[in-house]
């Protein structure tokens, strides 16, 4: 009686069109018309159904089920199942309905069927499942929590199928005591070594970071599939802990579960996230080896390695195998494969990979610009970027378009440009990140352009940025370099986990500036943070030694690097030693440093020493150095002009002119220096050889004064007189 009131209420409720449906008659028992919206059951074939079992039933509706491709014939056949006793005694029938209704993403109607059945048929697990899977597959997960929570104050326990998805949706939403205490329920009610449950357990500890947890999960499995396998590697791979990943790779083999694409896939980004890129090529050479498919993503790393090394022959070798393998439209490869032409300058082969891809995303853009700019192909990347600006669809700049241009012109030297680009992505309303705020204070240190370094500060105040470490480095060099260490200082000081950069940047601010106690006093401040200084932090402290002429700080420091440090003295730490010790007049002690190097002496450390001699009129030394640097770079000055002002401040004058002349018959220029000036928040760059604005004309009359009044202190043999620069 209550089955046939049901049924006579739900059928009320069908619109009459879809009643008629149900019982139209054809030949066969079940068929599609030939408008596919419409249903065609023989009312005899049914009826005969209906007086048989159950079984017979449910596969009757499950066989029409697998036919539906629409929403309109699913409903048809809903339809016809609600006139039937059997739709609310068959937890397996609604269960299907459900899925079907999720697969055609009609999540509504989905839950109406589980809402129409759920009161009388509330014990049913496969009913549960079908439902909670529908909310977890669509994104529902709170839906997916509730519904949970109803199904155990109806006295339902989960089962090996119903957990996972609790799991799942408990991880997606970020609620890891849930997660814990869901881990506890899986004991309690004795589904600790289920396959599935125990899965999701270690994707759950493996994404929380709990990489130690998921490893002891991991271990006690009775039984793994290939699944937790590809967990743990992926899990340690996020951990960047390379040696873990592999041993678990080694372990799968010797277990004899064969890797997959997934598998592959994790331990070559795991290598290439750790900067092991040689051993990206062994186990991608591997992979093939094996016979096992090769995914599109592993392509993509694999290319994105080749760029990194400029293994240019081996992305060709394996173009070939993308295009044999069907790979070509798979966009991030191509991506990839575009991103190694064009950082090895290859600009026409990026560009006929580029302009192959049909939908092009913004990542493919990214791909090629940012590729010419790694290659010092400045011009190419502005044009391709130009166009992309000019394009009047969906796809615009983002930010990691705009870095990659802002980047590319200040490592040219471009800095007023790169202001401008800046300033055009702000008018733009792209939010800059981390990167950008770093290049952009990058330009305002070298310029140097402080307010408009202030302003940036403020900008990383307002944005929430200003806890980023990035930033905060790029901050303290800002400051130091332009002369602020208090603003500087302040910025360092709030630094809370201050990496080897933040020392460094400090140590360098202080030293350039003079304050040589100060930079020993925070080299000091570092080693007993534990900080482990490298090779840059040395060579800040020596240059501080020097620029403060603290010789014997100096002297130890660098005699003691590969003792107390465990590092081998560089070219620029012997450029500092030499320069710390030329400075005070110990000539002939830099000398000797220089002739014993373990290796041949660059122009950094022979500069030094040819400087030292210059300052203490050493002509003896001189002249071996000025031919050595003569010899490493014949196309610059700096050897010749410095020879000559040695040769003139001791009275050499016909050596000094020899110099001169023969810098002369080689074409030799000096590169004109430059200094800046900001003032009204406008900068002003001046260069010797250059016309100086009109309204800075008043200078000319300041520096006549100063050159007549140098002229009086300082006169001159027989009436000649030199400049110390040369006038090549």
């Amino acid at each position: 009686m209550v089955y046939s009131s049901l049924w006579r209420f739900r059928l009320q409720q069908i619109p009459w069109r879809l009643r008629k449906c149900c019982f139209h008659t054809c030949p066969s028992p079940y068929t599609w018309n030939s408008s596919p919206n419409v249903v065609s059951v023989t009312s005899s074939s049914f009826y005969s159904l209906a007086i048989n079992n159950d079984q017979s039933l449910f596969h009757y509706f499950d066989q029409v089920l697998g036919f539906c491709l629409t929403a309109q014939q699913c409903k048809q056949v809903h339809a016809r199942a609600l006139v039937s006793h059997f739709f609310y005694r068959s937890g397996s029938l609604a269960a299907n309905f459900i899925s079907v209704y999720s697969r055609l993403g009609l999540l509504v109607d989905a839950r109406n069927v589980f809402e129409t059945v759920s009161f009388v048929l509330c014990s049913d697990l496969r009913l549960c499942y079908s439902i909670l899977k529908a909310n977890v597959s669509h994104g529902l997960h709170e839906d997916a929590l509730e519904l949970y929570t109803g199904m155990r104050e109806q006295g339902l326990a989960g089962d090996g199928y119903v957990l996972p998805l609790i799991l799942r949706a408990s991880r997606y939403l970020g609620r890891f005591g849930l997660c814990q205490a869901f881990h506890s329920h899986v004991i309690q009610i004795g589904l600790k070594d289920n396959l599935h449950v125990v899965n999701e357990l270690v994707v759950l500890y493996a994404n929380a970071a709990r990489i130690g947890d998921a490893y002891n999960l991991f271990v006690e499995m009775p039984v793994r599939n290939r699944m937790s396998w590809n967990v743990m590697i992926k899990g340690f791979s996020q951990e960047y802990d390379c040696d873990s990943a592999v041993k678990i790779f080694e372990w799968m083999q010797r277990e004899e579960c064969k890797p997959d694409e997934v598998t592959w896939t994790s331990v070559l980004s795991c290598h290439s996230q750790c900067g092991k890129f040689e051993d990206v090529f062994k186990y991608f050479h591997a992979m093939r080896m094996s016979g096992s498919a090769v995914s599109g993503e592993a392509l993509a790393v694999f290319f994105s390695v080749c760029a990194e090394l400029g293994a240019l022959s081996s992305a060709e070798k394996v173009h070939g195998y993308v295009i044999k393998g069907g790979f070509e439209e798979y966009l991030p490869s191509k991506n990839a494969l575009t991103h190694v032409y064009g950082k090895q300058g290859k600009v026409k082969d990026a560009q006929r990979l580029f302009r192959q891809i049909r939908n092009k995303g913004i990542e493919s853009w990214n791909s090629l610009i940012t590729s010419f700019v790694d290659a010092g192909k400045l011009d190419e990347a502005l044009s391709l970027f130009t166009e992309l600006e000019e394009m009047h669809y969906d796809v615009k700049a983002n930010v990691v378009t705009w870095t990659s241009v802002i980047k590319g012109c200040n490592v040219q030297g471009r800095g007023d440009d790169a202001l401008e680009y800046f300033r055009r992505m702000q008018v733009s309303k792209v939010l800059s990140n981390s990167v950008t705020i770093c290049c952009i204070l990058s330009i305002c240190a070298e310029l140097p352009a402080l307010n408009l370094g202030r302003e940036i500060h403020g900008h990383v105040v307002r944005t929430s940025m200003s806890d980023n470490i990035l930033v905060q480095n790029a901050l303290v060099n800002m400051y130091t370099k332009c002369g602020l260490l208090n603003e500087g200082s302040l910025v360092f000081e709030a630094i809370r986990d201050k990496d080897l950069i933040s020392w460094n940047s400090i140590i360098k601010g202080y030293g350039m500036h003079g304050f040589g106690d100060k930079a020993l006093s925070m080299f000091d401040r570092m080693i007993r943070s534990g900080c482990r200084p490298d090779g840059i932090a040395l060579v800040a402290v020596l240059s501080a030694c020097s620029h403060a002429g603290l010789v014997e700080k100096g002297r130890e420091i660098f005699y003691s690097m590969s003792k107390k440090f465990g590092l081998e003295p560089q070219q620029e730490h012997y450029a500092c030693i030499v320069d710390l010790l030329g400075r005070v007049g110990f000539v002939k002690e830099a000398s000797e440093i220089v002739k014993n190097m373990p290796m041949e002496p660059k122009v950094c450390v022979l500069g030094a020493l040819l400087h030292s001699c210059r300052m203490h009129k050493n002509m003896d030394i001189a002249e071996d150095i000025a031919l050595q640097l003569s010899v490493l770079e014949p196309e610059r000055t700096g050897g010749y002009m410095l020879l000559s002002n040695i040769y003139s401040a001791g009275g050499k004058w016909e050596e000094s002119a020899k110099v001169r002349t023969s810098a002369k018959k080689k074409d030799l220029k000096k590169v004109s220096g430059s200094s800046w000036i900001e003032l009204k928040k406008k900068s002003y760059k001046f260069s010797s050889g250059t016309i100086v604005q009109s309204e800075f004309a008043s200078i000319y009359l300041v520096l006549e004064d100063l050159v007549s009044h140098m002229l009086k202190k300082t006169p001159t043999h027989d009436g000649n007189s030199y400049d110390d620069d040369l006038d090549l």
